[in-house]
């Protein structure tokens, strides 16, 4: 027979607090009768082997939530090597180990150093090995054990939520659901009642249950109207341990609220109402409020109002503000004391949204008598009509009446009442009234052609309270009468020719008439009683309200007789007939062979409008001030003075000499005296140059005075030689000639004299804008110029 080592798994039974020795409830079937051992392998863990059991004995259980004050004590390792030499060492490793479990190397007693909670690590995985002390060789395989935490009841349910809250619709049946709640435990389901739960309601009751196993609430009470209770609260606990005593629990509070259904119809508080309105009440103006409570809220407490039956049906109205359900009463028809002042009205209300579940409790209506009182109000006087329309001829009298307006009082005093015309509806006061009996009159003349229509206002005030007045529109119109003669439509100035022939037409006449005819209008046309024999022309009635001139001769001669005056007598056929003489102007013109005309001795024909006596006069004026500011300009031009040719802003008199004075030219024989150069005696010592300020003033110097018979050409030489002898002499008169001025200048030639030889022709045109004391260079450069171009 084989002998195999072999390393024990002894499970040591503690005091009860500490540790478990229990084999799995679920593997095996009761306590064993005697220690079991396990027996693993010697030389690997592929060597396994034990001896057929009903147990198992690979794990520890350990209770959570360990109170004493010494390590909780879990079990012990042997190894069936160790002799009890202490040659064995036992070590630990896995979850916790040589934190949470420690292990007696020499013993193999495994402790529990911390307080062990199972909702945060229900099982912790271990391995553990017996080694030599003095070669660190392992004389057992590693073996792997598992540490179960054993549950106790120390977590209470807890709720979903602190607070829930619902909401059912009032008068429900009982039974039904209201909102369900959810409790959980932490502690292990799987081993006791732990964490079982079980509900129950504390608070609440009769209204309300709830189920022990679901936390389903239900309503317990039937017909809940939230008219009488619209909030309940209700309190549930949920207990583990299934309830039992000693179990843990938690509460929480559930608000319930009942929501509105219509179940209560609107009812009036009072069932008659009066209101009073006076009889000027404006229409759809209210005349009083009427309400129908309803206990429901929201749109369950909404209600139409209507007028079912009264004698003021159709005097009244009424219409429902939507904020306060209430019933306004308006006036739809004018109210009058005089003929009613008493009206009663039946008002009914009724819900606009009717539950058929609830029609059982009667109908959602409501109704209620309303008694109206019209009270008398002092009225204004009340014209028989709304506007009068009335006619009058425009050739009446002054003082006709022409129509009647009448007003009374309608109050039951009958006060009297007075007329009068709004002025500002008749500014030119051409109508009157009668301020007793109304009858309107005219005051001034009527002239249809001017205004056909007078529209004009009526007052008809009280006569003990003028402040209560009315008005009325009164439109009069103007017929007309024949009243106005015809007239020529336009002006007419025509013209004949000379060469005219006899019997030609050379105008056709038409005339207007301002008055109305109903018929149309009739003229008839004729020459003036002193012009139809002696005319020389003739009219000829067209029966068309038109009418032709012809010539009555052959010729005609504008040097004898220029124009024609012809007149027309206009009459129309209406009664009274009028008639008008009208006059057409008549030139005579040359013409040509056909007709046109070429000229007239009244050059009015061929231009009507002319410059009249005004017009000339300003245009005169508009030259004349022309002309002078013309004048002016040129003078004050000449005045201005003319600028240098050359500024200079710096004395460079080194440089430059400026030389204003040019002298008078070769035609001056006024500008030097001859015989001052014989006799230098008569200059004056102290005249000094005028054109420059010399920088140094030195004393003229004397010279020997020249024979009366020297020579000009001597005595010049003379004074030449000695201004250029003389060192205090300026250099004033003197002529310098420059005939090398070197190579390399950077402003090259300065010389006017040695631009001739250029190849570029210059311009010297601007010599002519220098002013006349260059027009002598102007002119000689200029033809320069022009031989060139030669």
């Amino acid at each position: 027979m084989r002998t195999y080592h072999c390393f024990w798994l002894l499970f040591w039974a503690g005091q009860p607090h500490q540790s478990f020795l229990t084999p799995l409830s679920k593997r095996t079937s009761g306590f064993p009768e005697k220690e079991k051992v396990l027996v693993l392998s010697g030389n690997s863990r592929q060597d396994l082997h034990r001896s057929k059991r009903s147990w198992m004995w690979n794990q520890f259980f350990l209770l959570e939530e360990y109170t004493g004050t010494d390590y909780q004590y879990v079990g012990k390792l042997h190894s069936d090597q160790d002799k009890g030499d202490g040659s064995l060492k036992y070590i630990l490793s896995g979850d916790g180990a040589g934190d949470l479990f420690i292990i007696n190397e020499n013993t193999g007693d495994i402790q529990a150093t911390k307080r062990l909670d199972r909702e945060e690590k229900p099982v912790y995985i271990l391995r553990a090995q017996a080694i030599n002390r003095r070669t660190g060789r392992p004389v057992e395989p590693e073996s792997e054990f598992i540490i179960k935490i054993h549950d106790i009841n120390d977590n209470e349910p807890m709720f979903t939520k602190d607070v829930y809250n619902a909401s059912i619709p009032e008068m429900s049946d009982v039974g039904t659901f209201v909102v369900q709640v959810t409790a959980t435990d932490a502690d292990d389901p799987t081993y006791g009642n732990s964490a079982k739960v079980v509900y129950s309601i504390l608070q609440g009751q009769p209204y309300f249950s709830v189920e022990s196993e679901t936390g389903i609430i239900k309503t317990a009470l039937l017909n809940m109207d939230r008219e009488n209770r619209e909030q309940y609260q209700v309190v549930i606990q949920a207990k583990d341990m299934g309830g039992q005593m000693g179990g843990l629990s938690g509460t929480t509070t559930v608000n319930i609220t009942l929501t509105d259904v219509n179940d209560n119809p609107p009812r009036f508080p009072q069932s008659t109402y009066q209101f009073r309105a006076p009889e000027s009440t404006p229409l759809d103006s209210p005349v009083g409020r009427i309400k129908a409570n309803d206990a429901d809220v929201d749109e369950n407490a909404e209600i139409e109002y209507s007028i079912t039956e009264g004698d003021g049906y159709d005097m009244f109205g009424i219409t429902t503000d939507k904020d306060t359900q209430e019933g306004i009463i308006t006036v739809k028809k004018a109210l009058d004391f005089e003929n009613k002042n008493l009206y009663i009205l039946k008002v009914e209300a009724t819900n606009t949204h009717v539950d058929p579940r609830f029609l059982y409790l009667g109908p959602f209506k409501d109704s209620a008598t309303v008694r109206i009182q019209v009270e008398d109000v002092d009225e204004p006087p009340m014209f028989s009509r709304p506007a009068y329309i009335m006619e009058v001829k425009e050739d009446v009298p002054l003082n006709s009446v022409i129509g009647t307006v009448t007003a009374q009082d309608p109050d039951a005093a009958k006060n009297p009442v007075k007329y009068s015309v709004d002025r500002h509806t008749d500014m030119d006061r051409v109508f009157n009234i009668n301020s007793g009996n109304g009858s309107i009159f005219t005051s001034k003349p009527l002239d249809r052609e001017t205004l056909l229509w007078h529209n004009i206002t009526v007052i008809a005030a009280e006569i003990n309270n003028p402040k209560q007045s009315s008005r009325v529109p009164v439109f009069i119109k103007v017929l007309d009468v024949n009243d106005n003669a015809p007239e020529f439509a336009m002006f007419y100035e025509t013209f004949v020719c000379e060469n005219a022939k006899a019997e030609q037409l050379i105008q056709t006449l038409s005339a207007v008439d301002k008055d109305d005819s109903y018929n149309g209008h009739q003229f008839s046309f004729s020459l003036a009683p002193e012009a139809a024999s002696s005319s020389n022309f003739t009219l000829q009635d067209n029966r068309d309200n038109t009418a032709g001139i012809f010539t009555r001769k052959t010729r005609y001669n504008r040097h004898e007789t220029s124009t024609y005056f012809l007149p027309v007598v206009i009459s129309d056929n209406d009664y009274p007939i009028q008639s008008s003489t009208e006059t057409v102007t008549i030139r005579v013109c040359a013409c040509d062979h056909r007709g046109k005309m070429l000229s007239c001795n009244a050059e009015a024909l061929i231009h009507p409008t002319g410059l009249s006596t005004g017009a000339l006069i300003a245009i005169l004026l508009c030259i004349i001030i022309l002309l002078v500011t013309v004048v002016l300009f040129a003078a004050l031009r000449r005045q201005r003075k003319k600028e240098p040719l050359i500024i200079s802003k710096e004395d460079i008199r080194d440089n430059i000499v400026s030389y204003n004075d040019e002298g008078g030219g070769e035609e001056d024989t006024q500008a030097f005296d001859i015989g001052t150069l014989r006799n230098p005696e008569a200059i004056d010592d102290n005249k000094l140059r005028r054109d420059i300020v010399p920088e140094t003033l030195f004393m003229p110097r004397r010279t020997a005075t020249a024979r009366d018979n020297t020579d000009v050409r001597d005595f010049i030489n003379q004074r030449l030689k000695e201004n250029d002898t003389d060192p205090t002499a300026p250099p004033y008169d003197s002529l310098a000639t420059y005939a090398y001025e070197g190579n390399g200048s950077v402003a090259e030639s300065l010389s006017s004299l040695e631009s001739v030889t250029t190849d570029g022709d210059q311009d010297y045109d601007y010599l002519s804008d220098w002013g006349p004391r260059f027009k002598k260079l102007a002119d000689m450069y200029g033809s320069m110029d022009s031989d060139k171009d030669s």
